[in-house]
């Protein structure tokens, strides 16, 4: 009897995390064998023989040691790598994080039944912050489903960072501040907060007990819009959060010394569920091409963002809507799932509130105001130069491909998001005339606090194919056969880097096990073929597959010669965003997209016509 009622409980958002594996430690010579599979394409013969040599007096002296205490430190910890992760590839980054590290993206309401409207903005906006709140409470009270692989757990440690939850900047390096509480751990904090014209408000989401209504919402939304309207725009503070990490701190510390209220104001912020903007732009989007969405809320007014907020809903004056996000607590996958949950939900209400339109009596957003002075508003005058610098600078296209999608890839049989990435390969090497090192995120959440590792599609075996696409003496049946091998390799690849047997985490631990200890970097990592391969966060093409869902966001190229590749692949389109800088003159958004749809299609025809 025990054992059927335990099985007929619904299962608790963290109940797994206690049982989950810890990060595991790649052997050695595996890793290290990896790593020279990955760097031959790149290479000539004397080079590869050159780098292969510095790899075995590596594996044979300092990388055996440092792989030594690794393991020790491995351990000690359940995930030897989560702090060094967060410090080395967000914290201790000193460019802005809002346009650099930020990732942002359009709400897909437009595509059932949110065409851009106007007029509609607040009304749609407290509907979707309604559904936002009922997420935050499924979260709380841990009712949202445990996500899994198969049947296999995954780690839902990031899903506690979507609220409450915040970035603070510091001179060397940053630090999270994470405020949120299940409801068996304590009280957590339940207020919004609002910006507007440069001008922030907040209110509390919760009254007696029960979330705000869409009525009631609408009812605080009306008036700080209200106190907005045909009054001259605030200070905008926000904007600070989009400066250098070091220059943002600095001012910040400044801000506080000048009035302990601003502390208050500040930490209210920090602690708030997430920030919603009122923005007065109306970007002109369709379900068939989202560049100026995506291109505005990654780009957008930075008086009314809070950069470092783990959330950020966007609501535009044309009754569209983005995210903003610091992409420190998270991955992306998090942000996704409850996006990916509003845009259900919308649409199985149409959109519409259903339930009461009685408004009980809240009291009225509270406006925060900072104290500042000349020296303060300098502050903000730069910090608004050099990001709307930064931001006319970042070229975006965020169109579908709609000639096919999942479908018909599956129909021959085919994965299709290895589909997607190899077409990218042979996009960009016809482009360019030679390999792009490509960074592609795999999940490692089966493990405990588990984030991701690299997958590094630019293979030999892509290369290879690559060649035969472009020969003219090689038949159709070669040329499969070329594709079919780049395929395999890039599963298998994938597999084993979901599976914490990627290579490119463990050299970076061995790294800095040699930094922490003091010792000379090893030659391992100053080899110019490291760093060509893609090493030490150099991959001309950054990629990541957001999933088989209507939602998308874009981010911005990791190297300023190179590309951000964002996609999501649904039954019957391809949609994806492309992000470059104008100022580097050999990079173009909008030539790799129709490149990458042509090579789409001659891959498509490939897999058709060779199996007659």
């Amino acid at each position: 009897m025990d054992n059927n009622l335990s099985e007929s409980l619904p299962e608790r958002t963290f109940q797994y995390q206690s049982s989950l594996p810890s990060l595991p430690v790649p052997l050695l010579e595996t890793s290290l064998s990896k790593y020279l599979d990955a760097v031959h394409p790149f290479a000539s013969e004397e080079e590869f023989k050159a780098t292969a040599d510095i790899v075995s007096k590596f594996q044979a002296g300092v990388g055996k040691e440092l792989h030594q205490k690794l393991l020790q430190r491995a351990r000690m910890k359940r995930n030897w790598l989560e702090e060094w992760w967060l410090d080395a590839a967000y914290l201790e980054v000193r460019i802005p994080s809002q346009l650099n590290v930020n990732f942002a993206g359009p709400g897909p309401y437009l595509e059932h039944c949110w065409p851009p409207e106007e007029g509609t903005q607040l009304q749609r906006a407290s509907i979707t912050i309604w559904h936002t709140l009922q997420y935050w409470n499924l979260i709380r009270t841990e009712r949202l489903h445990p996500q899994k692989a198969g049947k296999i757990p995954l780690d839902m440690d990031q899903f506690r960072m979507l609220f409450c939850t915040c970035k603070v900047p510091g001179v060397k390096k940053d630090t999270i501040r994470n405020y949120f509480k299940t409801e068996s751990e304590g009280p957590c904090p339940s207020h919004l907060v609002v910006i507007c014209r440069g001008r922030i408000f907040t209110f509390d989401a919760v009254c007696d007990g029960q979330i705000l209504t869409p009525p009631e919402l609408l009812r605080q939304l009306s008036y700080v819009k209200e106190c907005c309207e045909g009054e001259p725009e605030g200070d905008g503070v926000a904007a600070l959060t989009s400066e250098e990490r070091t220059r943002w701190a600095q001012a910040r510390e400044y801000l506080i010394n000048i009035d302990p209220h601003n502390n208050t104001i500040l930490e209210i912020i920090q602690s708030s569920l997430f920030v919603i903007s009122l923005d007065e732009t109306k970007p002109y989007s369709t379900p068939e091409n989202y560049t100026n969405l995506t291109l505005e809320a990654l780009t957008g007014n930075p008086t009314i963002r809070w950069g470092d907020k783990s959330y950020n809903s966007l609501a535009f004056a044309d009754g569209t809507f983005g995210s903003t996000c610091d992409h420190a607590p998270y991955d992306a996958m998090v942000l996704v799932s409850m996006c990916w949950y509003l845009d259900q939900q919308i649409k199985v209400t149409a959109g519409k509130w259903k339930g009461s339109d009685a408004v009980r009596a809240i009291p009225r957003p509270e406006e925060l105001v900072f104290t500042v002075d000349e020296k303060v508003q300098s502050d903000i005058t730069h910090a608004k130069r050099q990001y709307h610098e930064s931001a006319q600078d970042l070229q975006i296209v965020c169109y579908a491909f709609t000639a096919f999608g999942k479908a018909a890839i599956k129909q021959k049989k085919l994965h299709p998001d290895t589909f997607v990435q190899l077409a990218m390969q042979l996009a960009y090497q016809k482009m360019y005339k030679r390999p792009g090192s490509c960074y592609e995120t795999a999940m490692t959440r089966k493990f405990y606090h588990g984030r991701t590792e690299t997958m590094r599609p630019c293979t030999q075996e892509a290369v290879n194919w690559y060649k035969a696409m472009v020969d003219p003496t090689c038949d159709a049946d070669a040329k499969r056969k070329a594709m079919l091998l780049a395929f395999n390799k890039h599963n298998k690849l994938m597999g084993e880097a979901q599976e914490g047997k990627g290579f490119d985490r463990h050299l970076l631990g061995l790294y800095l096990i040699a930094k922490d200890e003091g010792l000379p970097t090893p030659d391992l990592f100053m080899d110019p073929l490291y760093a060509k391969s893609g090493g030490g966060g150099n991959f001309v093409l950054s990629s990541s597959l957001v999933g088989y869902t209507t939602v998308l966001g874009a981010v911005a190229p990791m190297v300023h010669h190179g590309y951000g590749f964002f996609y999501r692949i649904r039954d019957d389109r391809i949609v994806m965003s492309i992000s470059a800088w104008k100022s580097c003159h050999e990079t173009d958004a909008a030539s790799l997209f129709n490149i990458f749809c042509s090579s789409l299609h001659e891959m498509l025809h490939l897999a058709t016509t060779s199996q007659l």
